[in-house]
């Protein structure tokens, strides 16, 4: 199983940025995958994730902002990001989920790939 992110950049506030994920290595579209986010001495927060159905998760800070997405023919999930913020700071993961598919908890997953950095500054 392998998940590698691309697209992160250094953007100024109210920019946008497109995360890719491509994933290998096993059935995508029968998987949920998410995107989280890392900041440095924090904890990992979940900002969106999809459904095989392309059900979605959004997280408050992120709701109406982000926009996930899946490509099965591509094994690949999107994450566009409009109106960035300096606070969206943070290096982006792309994981596959297990379980936990509330999202009332963090979800549990197996893999996730090596991350994106995404820096907002003027």
């Amino acid at each position: 199983v392998q998940l590698a992110e691309s697209g992160g950049d250094l953007v100024q506030p109210g920019e946008s940025l497109r995360l890719s994920c491509t994933a290998s290595g096993f059935p995508f579209e029968y998987y949920a995958l998410g995107w989280a986010r890392m900041v440095s001495g924090k904890g990992l927060e979940w900002v969106s994730g999809i459904f095989p159905d392309s059900t979605t998760y959004y997280a408050d800070s992120v709701k109406g902002r982000f926009t996930i997405s899946r490509d099965n023919a591509k094994a690949s999930v999107n994450l566009r990001m409009n109106s960035l913020k300096p606070e969206d700071t943070a290096m982006y993961y792309c994981a596959r989920l297990t379980g936990g598919y509330s999202f009332y908890t963090p979800p549990e997953y197996d893999y996730r790939g090596q991350g994106t950095q995404v820096i907002v500054s003027a």
